[in-house]
Protein backbone atom coordinates (compact mmCIF):
# COMPACT_ATOMS: atom_id res chain seq x y z
CA UNK A 1 0.00 0.00 0.00
CA UNK A 2 1.37 3.37 -1.36
CA UNK A 3 1.42 6.22 0.84
CA UNK A 4 0.98 9.77 0.22
CA UNK A 5 4.75 10.18 0.90
CA UNK A 6 5.59 7.58 -1.44
CA UNK A 7 3.78 8.88 -4.10
CA UNK A 8 5.62 12.37 -4.04
CA UNK A 9 8.66 10.52 -3.99
CA UNK A 10 7.71 8.39 -6.95
CA UNK A 11 6.78 11.56 -8.86
CA UNK A 12 10.05 13.70 -7.84
CA UNK A 13 12.18 10.68 -9.62
CA UNK A 14 9.50 10.38 -12.73
CA UNK A 15 8.21 6.97 -11.69
CA UNK A 16 5.05 5.97 -12.52
CA UNK A 17 3.12 3.56 -9.74
CA UNK A 18 2.83 1.33 -12.89
CA UNK A 19 6.07 0.61 -13.34
CA UNK A 20 7.04 0.43 -9.56
CA UNK A 21 4.09 -2.33 -9.32
CA UNK A 22 6.31 -4.20 -12.68
CA UNK A 23 9.55 -3.85 -11.00
CA UNK A 24 8.27 -5.71 -7.88
CA UNK A 25 6.32 -8.25 -9.69
CA UNK A 26 10.18 -8.77 -11.06
CA UNK A 27 11.22 -9.64 -7.44
CA UNK A 28 8.42 -12.39 -7.75
CA UNK A 29 8.91 -14.07 -11.29
CA UNK A 30 12.81 -13.59 -11.67
CA UNK A 31 14.49 -13.13 -15.16
CA UNK A 32 14.21 -16.60 -17.29
CA UNK A 33 18.05 -17.48 -18.97
CA UNK A 34 18.36 -17.02 -22.57
CA UNK A 35 18.54 -19.75 -24.83
CA UNK A 36 21.23 -20.28 -26.78
CA UNK A 37 22.23 -21.58 -30.44
CA UNK A 38 25.93 -21.49 -29.14
CA UNK A 39 29.10 -19.18 -28.52
CA UNK A 40 30.13 -17.63 -31.45
CA UNK A 41 33.36 -18.12 -33.24
CA UNK A 42 35.45 -17.15 -36.00
CA UNK A 43 33.98 -17.53 -39.17
CA UNK A 44 30.16 -18.31 -36.99
CA UNK A 45 29.45 -15.14 -35.95
CA UNK A 46 32.81 -13.28 -35.32
CA UNK A 47 34.34 -11.47 -38.15
CA UNK A 48 38.17 -11.90 -38.32
CA UNK A 49 39.72 -8.81 -40.40
CA UNK A 50 42.94 -9.73 -42.23
CA UNK A 51 45.79 -6.83 -43.38
CA UNK A 52 44.04 -6.17 -46.83
CA UNK A 53 40.41 -5.37 -45.22
CA UNK A 54 41.64 -3.88 -42.48
CA UNK A 55 42.88 -0.99 -44.87
CA UNK A 56 39.64 -1.15 -46.65
CA UNK A 57 37.26 -0.54 -43.86
CA UNK A 58 40.04 2.01 -42.27
CA UNK A 59 38.93 3.68 -45.78
CA UNK A 60 35.62 3.79 -45.67
CA UNK A 61 35.53 4.98 -42.17
CA UNK A 62 38.03 7.76 -43.23
CA UNK A 63 35.60 8.18 -46.10
CA UNK A 64 32.47 8.43 -43.89
CA UNK A 65 34.29 11.33 -41.82
CA UNK A 66 34.30 14.06 -44.81
CA UNK A 67 30.24 13.42 -44.55
CA UNK A 68 28.10 16.07 -42.70
CA UNK A 69 27.73 12.84 -39.86
CA UNK A 70 27.42 13.61 -36.13
CA UNK A 71 29.94 11.16 -34.16
CA UNK A 72 30.31 11.28 -30.70
CA UNK A 73 32.02 9.15 -28.18
CA UNK A 74 30.25 8.42 -25.38
CA UNK A 75 32.10 7.26 -22.11
CA UNK A 76 30.47 5.57 -19.01
CA UNK A 77 32.46 7.33 -16.22
CA UNK A 78 30.08 7.89 -13.21
CA UNK A 79 31.79 4.43 -11.45
CA UNK A 80 33.83 5.05 -8.01
CA UNK A 81 37.33 3.71 -7.89
CA UNK A 82 36.87 2.31 -4.40
CA UNK A 83 36.66 -0.96 -5.90
CA UNK A 84 39.98 -0.56 -7.10
CA UNK A 85 41.23 0.09 -3.78
CA UNK A 86 39.80 -3.29 -1.99
CA UNK A 87 42.95 -4.09 -1.46
CA UNK A 88 44.63 -1.12 0.17
CA UNK A 89 41.55 -0.72 2.17
CA UNK A 90 42.02 -3.96 3.68
CA UNK A 91 45.53 -3.12 4.32
CA UNK A 92 44.56 0.28 6.18
CA UNK A 93 42.51 -2.15 8.63
CA UNK A 94 44.20 -4.63 9.10
CA UNK A 95 45.51 -5.73 11.94
CA UNK A 96 49.32 -5.68 11.08
CA UNK A 97 51.38 -2.35 9.86
CA UNK A 98 53.68 -3.58 7.49
CA UNK A 99 53.02 -5.13 3.87
CA UNK A 100 52.33 -9.02 4.15
CA UNK A 101 50.49 -10.13 1.31
CA UNK A 102 51.83 -9.92 -2.39
CA UNK A 103 49.36 -7.34 -3.62
CA UNK A 104 50.61 -4.88 -0.62
CA UNK A 105 54.24 -5.65 -1.10
CA UNK A 106 53.96 -4.91 -5.30
CA UNK A 107 52.22 -1.91 -4.40
CA UNK A 108 55.34 -0.72 -2.20
CA UNK A 109 57.80 -2.04 -3.80
CA UNK A 110 56.81 0.16 -7.14
CA UNK A 111 55.11 2.81 -5.09
CA UNK A 112 57.72 5.35 -7.29
CA UNK A 113 56.27 4.01 -10.84
CA UNK A 114 52.26 5.48 -10.04
CA UNK A 115 51.53 8.40 -11.98
CA UNK A 116 49.99 9.82 -9.11
CA UNK A 117 53.38 9.57 -6.72
CA UNK A 118 54.19 13.23 -6.74
CA UNK A 119 51.09 14.08 -5.88
CA UNK A 120 50.68 11.42 -3.01
CA UNK A 121 53.97 12.36 -1.73
CA UNK A 122 53.26 16.47 -1.66
CA UNK A 123 50.37 14.51 0.57
CA UNK A 124 52.47 12.85 2.84
CA UNK A 125 54.46 15.87 3.15
CA UNK A 126 51.51 18.45 3.71
CA UNK A 127 49.76 16.19 6.53
CA UNK A 128 52.74 14.56 7.57
CA UNK A 129 55.26 16.29 7.53
CA UNK A 130 57.59 13.76 5.98
CA UNK A 131 57.90 12.31 2.57
CA UNK A 132 56.85 8.74 1.13
CA UNK A 133 60.57 7.33 1.26
CA UNK A 134 60.83 8.22 4.81
CA UNK A 135 57.65 7.30 6.17
CA UNK A 136 58.49 3.89 4.53
CA UNK A 137 61.64 3.97 6.13
CA UNK A 138 60.21 4.33 9.36
CA UNK A 139 58.01 1.65 8.35
CA UNK A 140 54.86 4.20 8.82
CA UNK A 141 53.24 2.42 5.62
CA UNK A 142 49.44 2.88 6.30
CA UNK A 143 49.87 7.21 6.84
CA UNK A 144 51.15 6.87 2.86
CA UNK A 145 47.84 4.75 2.20
CA UNK A 146 45.75 6.81 4.17
CA UNK A 147 46.59 10.19 2.47
CA UNK A 148 46.06 8.13 -0.92
CA UNK A 149 42.85 6.97 -0.01
CA UNK A 150 41.33 9.81 2.42
CA UNK A 151 39.36 12.91 2.12
CA UNK A 152 42.49 14.38 3.96
CA UNK A 153 44.51 13.57 1.16
CA UNK A 154 43.94 12.73 -2.77
CA UNK A 155 40.78 11.00 -1.97
CA UNK A 156 41.10 8.61 -4.69
CA UNK A 157 38.94 6.16 -2.18
CA UNK A 158 36.07 7.84 -3.35
CA UNK A 159 36.74 9.70 -6.62
CA UNK A 160 35.70 8.10 -9.64
CA UNK A 161 37.72 6.45 -12.05
CA UNK A 162 37.68 9.31 -14.39
CA UNK A 163 40.10 11.48 -12.38
CA UNK A 164 42.72 9.33 -11.27
CA UNK A 165 46.07 9.99 -12.68
CA UNK A 166 46.61 6.81 -14.73
CA UNK A 167 49.96 7.48 -16.93
CA UNK A 168 53.06 9.43 -16.81
CA UNK A 169 54.40 12.09 -19.22
CA UNK A 170 57.20 14.36 -19.52
CA UNK A 171 54.49 17.32 -19.52
CA UNK A 172 52.44 15.74 -16.49
CA UNK A 173 50.40 12.86 -15.56
CA UNK A 174 46.96 11.97 -17.57
CA UNK A 175 43.55 10.70 -16.69
CA UNK A 176 41.89 8.30 -18.15
CA UNK A 177 39.43 11.16 -18.96
CA UNK A 178 42.38 12.59 -21.03
CA UNK A 179 43.18 9.85 -22.74
CA UNK A 180 39.89 9.56 -23.90
CA UNK A 181 39.96 12.92 -24.98
CA UNK A 182 43.07 12.34 -26.93
CA UNK A 183 41.82 8.98 -28.55
CA UNK A 184 38.79 11.10 -29.87
CA UNK A 185 41.16 13.12 -31.77
CA UNK A 186 42.97 10.23 -33.07
CA UNK A 187 39.53 8.34 -34.71
CA UNK A 188 36.71 10.27 -34.12
CA UNK A 189 36.96 14.10 -35.19
CA UNK A 190 35.02 15.05 -38.31
CA UNK A 191 36.28 16.92 -41.11
CA UNK A 192 35.91 19.76 -39.45
CA UNK A 193 38.37 19.08 -36.64
CA UNK A 194 35.72 18.69 -34.33
CA UNK A 195 35.25 16.19 -31.36
CA UNK A 196 32.37 15.37 -29.63
CA UNK A 197 32.85 12.92 -26.40
CA UNK A 198 30.37 12.72 -23.84
CA UNK A 199 30.90 11.75 -20.50
CA UNK A 200 27.77 9.89 -17.87
CA UNK A 201 28.88 11.05 -14.22
CA UNK A 202 27.68 11.06 -10.97
CA UNK A 203 25.79 14.23 -9.69
CA UNK A 204 28.49 14.23 -7.11
CA UNK A 205 31.45 14.26 -9.32
CA UNK A 206 30.46 16.53 -12.19
CA UNK A 207 31.71 19.63 -10.76
CA UNK A 208 35.18 17.82 -10.79
CA UNK A 209 35.00 16.71 -14.13
CA UNK A 210 33.50 20.19 -15.46
CA UNK A 211 36.70 22.38 -13.43
CA UNK A 212 39.08 19.17 -14.99
CA UNK A 213 38.01 19.88 -18.98
CA UNK A 214 38.15 23.47 -18.54
CA UNK A 215 41.88 22.99 -17.15
CA UNK A 216 43.06 20.82 -19.89
CA UNK A 217 40.48 20.85 -22.70
CA UNK A 218 42.51 23.68 -24.90
CA UNK A 219 45.81 22.16 -24.37
CA UNK A 220 44.97 18.80 -26.26
CA UNK A 221 43.15 20.72 -28.93
CA UNK A 222 46.44 22.64 -29.72
CA UNK A 223 48.33 19.63 -29.71
CA UNK A 224 45.66 17.69 -32.00
CA UNK A 225 44.43 20.62 -33.98
CA UNK A 226 41.12 19.43 -32.88
CA UNK A 227 38.51 21.47 -31.55
CA UNK A 228 36.52 19.85 -28.58
CA UNK A 229 33.16 19.88 -27.88
CA UNK A 230 32.44 17.86 -24.09
CA UNK A 231 29.62 17.28 -22.50
CA UNK A 232 28.23 15.46 -19.64
CA UNK A 233 24.96 13.83 -18.19
CA UNK A 234 23.68 12.04 -15.09
CA UNK A 235 21.87 8.42 -15.20
CA UNK A 236 18.56 10.13 -14.63
CA UNK A 237 16.32 9.22 -11.56
CA UNK A 238 13.55 7.74 -13.22
CA UNK A 239 16.10 4.63 -13.80
CA UNK A 240 16.86 4.00 -10.20
CA UNK A 241 15.25 0.97 -9.44
CA UNK A 242 12.78 0.03 -6.07
CA UNK A 243 14.35 -2.39 -3.48
CA UNK A 244 12.61 -5.65 -2.29
CA UNK A 245 12.89 -7.14 1.07
CA UNK A 246 13.74 -11.02 1.35
CA UNK A 247 10.11 -11.31 1.17
CA UNK A 248 9.72 -9.30 -2.55
CA UNK A 249 7.65 -6.58 -0.74
CA UNK A 250 9.37 -2.54 -0.88
CA UNK A 251 12.36 -2.06 1.02
CA UNK A 252 12.12 0.94 3.40
CA UNK A 253 14.28 2.88 5.77
CA UNK A 254 12.74 5.21 8.17
CA UNK A 255 9.22 4.62 6.18
CA UNK A 256 10.66 5.66 3.35
CA UNK A 257 10.96 3.64 -0.20
CA UNK A 258 14.53 2.81 -0.61
CA UNK A 259 15.49 3.28 -4.47
CA UNK A 260 18.63 2.05 -5.74
CA UNK A 261 20.77 3.25 -9.43
CA UNK A 262 19.89 0.80 -11.88
CA UNK A 263 22.79 -0.14 -13.35
CA UNK A 264 24.91 0.88 -16.61
CA UNK A 265 21.44 -0.37 -18.33
CA UNK A 266 20.12 2.82 -17.39
CA UNK A 267 22.19 5.03 -19.45
CA UNK A 268 20.61 3.69 -22.84
CA UNK A 269 18.02 6.81 -21.75
CA UNK A 270 21.30 9.28 -21.86
CA UNK A 271 22.69 7.22 -25.27
CA UNK A 272 19.00 7.86 -26.37
CA UNK A 273 19.14 11.74 -26.01
CA UNK A 274 22.33 12.16 -27.85
CA UNK A 275 22.16 14.17 -30.81
CA UNK A 276 24.38 11.82 -33.16
CA UNK A 277 24.55 9.20 -36.04
CA UNK A 278 27.31 7.39 -34.97
CA UNK A 279 28.38 6.70 -31.56
CA UNK A 280 31.56 4.97 -30.05
CA UNK A 281 31.02 3.49 -26.90
CA UNK A 282 34.28 3.07 -24.64
CA UNK A 283 35.18 1.85 -21.16
CA UNK A 284 36.47 4.77 -18.60
CA UNK A 285 39.34 2.37 -17.51
CA UNK A 286 40.28 0.58 -20.74
CA UNK A 287 42.42 3.33 -22.28
CA UNK A 288 46.91 2.98 -22.71
CA UNK A 289 49.26 5.73 -22.83
CA UNK A 290 50.32 7.32 -26.19
CA UNK A 291 53.15 5.03 -27.23
CA UNK A 292 50.63 2.07 -27.13
CA UNK A 293 47.79 3.76 -28.61
CA UNK A 294 48.07 2.54 -32.43
CA UNK A 295 46.72 -0.47 -32.58
CA UNK A 296 43.22 1.15 -30.31
CA UNK A 297 43.17 3.48 -33.25
CA UNK A 298 43.40 1.55 -35.78
CA UNK A 299 40.81 -1.32 -34.84
CA UNK A 300 38.70 1.57 -34.07
CA UNK A 301 38.48 2.75 -37.30
CA UNK A 302 38.25 -0.59 -38.80
CA UNK A 303 35.10 -1.98 -36.76
CA UNK A 304 33.30 1.62 -37.63
CA UNK A 305 34.06 1.32 -41.26
CA UNK A 306 32.83 -2.34 -41.11
CA UNK A 307 29.45 -0.18 -39.60
CA UNK A 308 29.06 2.19 -41.68
CA UNK A 309 30.13 -0.32 -44.81
CA UNK A 310 26.74 -2.47 -43.52
CA UNK A 311 25.21 0.18 -42.67
CA UNK A 312 24.92 1.53 -46.16
CA UNK A 313 24.37 -1.71 -47.75
CA UNK A 314 21.33 -2.02 -45.08
CA UNK A 315 19.79 1.23 -46.40
CA UNK A 316 20.19 0.24 -50.14
CA UNK A 317 18.10 -2.81 -49.11
CA UNK A 318 15.79 -0.52 -47.18
CA UNK A 319 14.72 1.82 -50.11
CA UNK A 320 14.99 -1.07 -52.66
CA UNK A 321 12.45 -3.00 -50.52
CA UNK A 322 10.52 0.71 -50.34
CA UNK A 323 10.36 0.80 -54.02
CA UNK A 324 8.32 -2.13 -54.54
CA UNK A 325 10.53 -2.67 -57.71
CA UNK A 326 12.75 -6.10 -56.50
CA UNK A 327 13.18 -9.61 -57.98
CA UNK A 328 12.91 -12.63 -56.12
CA UNK A 329 17.34 -12.77 -56.83
CA UNK A 330 17.02 -9.71 -55.09
CA UNK A 331 14.73 -10.72 -52.24
CA UNK A 332 17.60 -13.75 -51.79
CA UNK A 333 19.97 -11.17 -51.51
CA UNK A 334 19.03 -9.59 -48.80
CA UNK A 335 17.96 -12.39 -47.16
CA UNK A 336 21.76 -13.04 -47.13
CA UNK A 337 23.07 -10.21 -45.85
CA UNK A 338 20.94 -10.48 -43.52
CA UNK A 339 21.90 -14.20 -42.41
CA UNK A 340 25.04 -14.06 -43.06
CA UNK A 341 26.65 -10.39 -43.03
CA UNK A 342 24.58 -9.44 -39.76
CA UNK A 343 23.82 -13.15 -38.60
CA UNK A 344 20.35 -12.84 -37.80
CA UNK A 345 18.21 -16.13 -38.70
CA UNK A 346 14.71 -16.98 -38.79
CA UNK A 347 14.47 -21.06 -38.81
CA UNK A 348 10.52 -20.43 -40.10
CA UNK A 349 11.52 -17.52 -43.07
CA UNK A 350 10.35 -20.61 -45.84
CA UNK A 351 7.50 -20.44 -44.43
CA UNK A 352 6.64 -16.78 -44.81
CA UNK A 353 4.80 -15.51 -47.80
CA UNK A 354 5.65 -13.21 -50.04
CA UNK A 355 4.02 -10.28 -48.42
CA UNK A 356 5.42 -10.89 -44.87
CA UNK A 357 8.56 -11.90 -45.92
CA UNK A 358 9.43 -8.45 -47.09
CA UNK A 359 7.74 -7.35 -43.89
CA UNK A 360 9.62 -9.06 -41.51
CA UNK A 361 12.53 -8.36 -44.22
CA UNK A 362 12.10 -4.53 -43.34
CA UNK A 363 11.50 -5.23 -39.32
CA UNK A 364 15.05 -6.83 -39.43
CA UNK A 365 17.12 -4.42 -41.32
CA UNK A 366 15.62 -1.16 -39.74
CA UNK A 367 16.93 -0.94 -36.31
CA UNK A 368 19.88 0.02 -34.91
CA UNK A 369 23.23 -1.55 -35.30
CA UNK A 370 26.56 -1.71 -33.95
CA UNK A 371 29.31 -3.40 -34.45
CA UNK A 372 31.08 -4.60 -31.06
CA UNK A 373 35.10 -5.61 -31.05
CA UNK A 374 36.00 -8.93 -29.80
CA UNK A 375 39.02 -10.07 -27.91
CA UNK A 376 40.68 -13.67 -27.44
CA UNK A 377 39.25 -15.20 -24.01
CA UNK A 378 42.06 -14.86 -21.55
CA UNK A 379 40.01 -15.86 -18.47
CA UNK A 380 39.09 -12.36 -17.58
CA UNK A 381 35.60 -11.69 -15.47
CA UNK A 382 32.38 -10.88 -18.01
CA UNK A 383 30.67 -11.43 -20.81
CA UNK A 384 31.30 -12.84 -24.02
CA UNK A 385 29.69 -13.25 -27.80
CA UNK A 386 26.70 -15.51 -28.39
CA UNK A 387 24.36 -16.40 -30.59
CA UNK A 388 20.96 -16.77 -28.96
CA UNK A 389 17.10 -17.07 -29.71
CA UNK A 390 14.89 -13.93 -29.30
CA UNK A 391 11.29 -13.91 -28.41
CA UNK A 392 10.18 -14.15 -31.57
CA UNK A 393 11.64 -17.49 -32.51
CA UNK A 394 14.91 -15.98 -34.63
CA UNK A 395 18.72 -16.46 -33.76
CA UNK A 396 20.68 -13.67 -33.55
CA UNK A 397 24.05 -12.15 -32.16
CA UNK A 398 24.41 -11.11 -28.53
CA UNK A 399 26.59 -10.25 -25.80
CA UNK A 400 25.41 -12.15 -22.46
CA UNK A 401 26.66 -12.02 -18.98
CA UNK A 402 26.78 -15.64 -16.76
CA UNK A 403 23.88 -14.66 -14.73
CA UNK A 404 21.70 -14.73 -18.11
CA UNK A 405 22.73 -18.38 -18.94
CA UNK A 406 21.81 -21.62 -16.94
CA UNK A 407 25.07 -22.86 -15.41
CA UNK A 408 23.12 -25.72 -14.16
CA UNK A 409 22.65 -27.22 -17.87
CA UNK A 410 25.71 -28.69 -18.40
CA UNK A 411 25.65 -27.68 -22.07
CA UNK A 412 24.95 -24.62 -21.71
CA UNK A 413 27.65 -24.47 -19.00
CA UNK A 414 29.79 -25.14 -21.38
CA UNK A 415 29.05 -22.88 -23.63
CA UNK A 416 29.86 -20.27 -21.50
CA UNK A 417 33.01 -21.62 -20.00
CA UNK A 418 33.98 -22.70 -23.57
CA UNK A 419 33.83 -19.38 -25.58
CA UNK A 420 36.51 -18.39 -27.65
CA UNK A 421 36.27 -14.43 -27.21
CA UNK A 422 35.13 -11.78 -24.93
CA UNK A 423 33.63 -8.58 -24.61
CA UNK A 424 35.99 -6.00 -23.64
CA UNK A 425 33.13 -3.18 -24.38
CA UNK A 426 34.24 -1.67 -27.97
CA UNK A 427 31.37 -0.87 -29.59
CA UNK A 428 30.60 1.59 -32.36
CA UNK A 429 26.70 2.16 -32.84
CA UNK A 430 24.69 3.52 -35.67
CA UNK A 431 21.79 5.16 -33.90
CA UNK A 432 19.74 6.82 -37.00
CA UNK A 433 17.63 5.01 -39.32
CA UNK A 434 17.50 4.99 -43.43
CA UNK A 435 15.36 7.93 -43.55
CA UNK A 436 17.77 9.83 -41.30
CA UNK A 437 15.29 9.64 -38.15
CA UNK A 438 16.41 9.14 -34.68
CA UNK A 439 15.86 5.62 -33.38
CA UNK A 440 13.84 5.27 -30.10
CA UNK A 441 16.37 2.97 -28.45
CA UNK A 442 14.36 2.64 -25.51
CA UNK A 443 12.12 0.88 -27.88
CA UNK A 444 14.88 -2.13 -28.34
CA UNK A 445 15.29 -3.24 -24.74
CA UNK A 446 14.88 -6.81 -23.88
CA UNK A 447 12.67 -6.01 -20.44
CA UNK A 448 13.32 -9.45 -19.64
CA UNK A 449 17.00 -9.49 -19.25
CA UNK A 450 17.10 -7.65 -16.23
CA UNK A 451 19.20 -9.19 -12.88
CA UNK A 452 18.03 -9.49 -9.25
CA UNK A 453 21.64 -9.49 -6.95
CA UNK A 454 21.59 -9.26 -2.93
CA UNK A 455 22.94 -6.25 -0.44
CA UNK A 456 22.38 -5.23 2.12
CA UNK A 457 21.13 -1.61 3.69
CA UNK A 458 21.56 -0.99 7.86
CA UNK A 459 22.42 -4.73 8.56
CA UNK A 460 19.06 -5.89 7.04
CA UNK A 461 19.73 -7.93 3.39
CA UNK A 462 17.67 -6.66 0.14
CA UNK A 463 17.16 -7.57 -3.24
CA UNK A 464 18.45 -5.63 -5.38
CA UNK A 465 17.04 -4.98 -9.26
CA UNK A 466 19.53 -4.11 -12.23
CA UNK A 467 18.26 -3.08 -15.50
CA UNK A 468 19.26 -5.15 -18.58
CA UNK A 469 22.92 -4.18 -19.61
CA UNK A 470 23.82 -1.31 -22.01
CA UNK A 471 25.27 -3.79 -23.92
CA UNK A 472 23.32 -6.48 -22.86
CA UNK A 473 19.40 -6.58 -23.07
CA UNK A 474 19.68 -2.42 -23.52
CA UNK A 475 20.69 -3.47 -26.89
CA UNK A 476 18.85 -6.94 -27.44
CA UNK A 477 16.92 -6.06 -30.28
CA UNK A 478 19.73 -4.34 -32.46
CA UNK A 479 21.30 -5.83 -35.10
CA UNK A 480 24.79 -6.96 -33.96
CA UNK A 481 28.31 -7.88 -35.82
CA UNK A 482 30.93 -9.00 -33.75
CA UNK A 483 35.04 -8.29 -34.70
CA UNK A 484 37.92 -10.00 -33.58
CA UNK A 485 40.49 -7.14 -32.29
CA UNK A 486 44.14 -7.74 -30.98
CA UNK A 487 44.11 -7.94 -26.92
CA UNK A 488 46.32 -5.24 -26.76
CA UNK A 489 43.38 -2.81 -27.75
CA UNK A 490 42.50 -3.94 -23.92
CA UNK A 491 43.77 -2.97 -20.79
CA UNK A 492 40.98 -2.06 -17.82
CA UNK A 493 42.35 -1.27 -14.59
CA UNK A 494 40.62 -3.14 -11.54
CA UNK A 495 42.84 -2.72 -9.12
CA UNK A 496 45.47 -0.14 -8.57
CA UNK A 497 48.50 -2.42 -9.36
CA UNK A 498 47.38 -2.59 -12.91
CA UNK A 499 48.60 0.55 -13.26
CA UNK A 500 52.22 -1.20 -12.56
CA UNK A 501 51.67 -3.29 -15.58
CA UNK A 502 53.57 -2.36 -19.14
CA UNK A 503 50.83 -0.86 -20.85
CA UNK A 504 50.03 1.60 -18.08
CA UNK A 505 53.82 2.33 -17.54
Amino acid sequence: MLTQEDRELLAKKGISEEKLAEQLNDFKTGFPYLELDGAAAIDNGIMAIDEEKEKAYSKAWDAYKLGDKTIVKFVPASGAASRMFKNMFEFLGAAYDAPETDFEKKFFDRIHDFAFFDDLNAACLKNQGKDIDTLVEEGKYKPVVANLLESAGLNYGQLPKGLLKFHKYEEGARTPLEEHLVEGSLYAANKNGDVNVHFTVSPEHRSLFEKLVDEKVSSYAAKFGTEYHVSFSEQKPSTDTVAATMDNEPFRTDGKLLFRPGGHGALIENLNDLDADIVFVKNIDNVVPDRLKADTVTYKKVIAGVLVTLQKKAFDYLNLLDSGKYTHAQIEEIINFLQHDLCCRNPQISLLEDAELVVYLKNKLNRPMRVAGVVKNVGEPGGGPFRAYNADGTISLQILESSQIDTDDPVKKEMFENGSHFNPVDLVCAVKDYKGNKFDLVKYVDKSTGFISYKSKNGKELKALELPGLWNGAMSDWNTVFVEVPLSTFNPVKTVNDLLRPQHQ
